[in-house]
């Protein structure tokens, strides 16, 4: 486990540079994950900032860590270099695509149908509670489900219940972090039921 000073230590002096972000591009993330969660949640595909630390949701500016605690899943703001921490939450993290690229405008169609399978094996593999998806427009393309809407879904993956949330990433403007963290929070009172 990595101690809260040493991963405010990380994040303040590790800032990719130019090059760096440009390396990171087409690169991948490690899945934050273990059998029995409570809930995966799935971004849409790393970014390359986030790609180049190596940590998920890690852009400044990126709402999930906020909203994750706004809405009481933490009990403290984590930082994206203490993500191993979730697991001690039954909490986990991995993406529709595993690719970085700088917007998720760059991927395909297949690129998402191939993810929407890779992300059904995970479920089977690891059977978490709930499944979170952050992107409408991930989910409707990964899963034939072009009217999707934020909310919990009528179709389970691989057993799992789903549940879309908007995408944390600063640059959703149609979500603000207030709005951001009630639907976390839904969220979390259906997990505790």
């Amino acid at each position: 486990m990595v101690s809260k000073r040493t991963a405010a230590a990380a994040e303040q002096t590790f800032k990719p540079t130019t090059e760096q972000l440009i390396e990171a591009a087409g690169k991948t993330v490690p899945d934050v994950i273990a059998p029995g969660l409570r809930v995966l949640f799935c971004g849409i595909n790393p970014g390359l900032y986030t790609a180049a630390v190596g940590h998920h949701f890690a852009r400044p500016g990126n709402r999930f860590w906020p909203a994750l605690h706004a809405s009481g899943f933490t009990d403290r703001l984590l930082s994206p270099f203490e993500e191993q921490e979730l697991l001690q939450l039954r909490l986990g993290v991995t993406n529709v695509v595993a690719r970085a690229t700088a917007a998720a405008s760059e991927l395909s169609h297949d690129d998402f149908i191939k993810g929407g399978r890779v992300l059904r094996s995970k479920v089977r593999r690891y059977h978490p509670l709930i499944v979170a998806v952050l992107g409408v427009g991930a989910y409707r393309a990964a899963f034939a489900r072009p009217k999707a809407v934020v909310g919990e879904q009528d179709e389970p993956i691989a057993g799992a219940p789903v549940w879309v949330l908007p995408n944390p990433s600063g640059l959703n403007a149609n979500y603000q972090l207030d709005e951001l963290s009630r639907l976390f929070r839904v969220l979390r009172r259906a997990v505790e039921g």
